[in-house]
């Protein structure tokens, strides 16, 4: 995909509405598109939670590891991420990871909330294939675990 690409007709862009906790291991959070459609995630680490937490409210300091090596291998490889994919295959949830530069380079196949946590710290489109998109739920706030952002 390049910069100027339009979107894949089978994806739409969301945004995240909620993330939270389900337990002390566990992260969920919610994708909303522009239509009010949304994609729940969970069973992704409490720590790549908190990281996009962080990245959400513009805390880019710490950054894990391996981020890190990621984005030093595309400034040594003059690469951009330009948007996330996300779909499903046998059951979980996985990416794509889009990036433009001197060539055109897409990693298939990673972890969902890892590609989301990339994305947010780098400020390009999510992207949720859309038969992964319903309607919203009636929630009571009472029970609900996630922070609104």
């Amino acid at each position: 995909m390049k910069i100027d690409e339009k979107p894949d007709a089978d994806y739409e862009v969301v945004k995240i509405e909620e993330i939270g906790l389900v337990d002390q291991m566990t992260g969920i959070m919610i994708l909303r598109s522009l239509e009010g459609k949304e994609f729940h995630i969970t069973a992704f680490s409490s720590e790549v939670a908190g990281y996009i937490a962080a990245f959400m409210e513009g805390k880019r300091q710490e950054l894990p590891t391996i981020y890190n090596m990621l984005e030093q291998i595309c400034e040594e490889s003059e690469l951009v991420l330009v948007s996330v994919k996300i779909y499903e295959s046998g059951g979980i949830f996985r990416a794509n990871l889009y990036f433009s530069g001197r060539k055109d380079v897409v990693l298939r196949n990673y972890r969902a909330s890892d590609a989301i946590a990339l994305a947010i710290f780098y400020s390009v489109p999510i992207l949720v294939r859309k038969s992964l998109l319903r309607e919203p739920e009636k929630r009571d706030s009472k029970n609900n675990h996630a922070n609104k952002k």
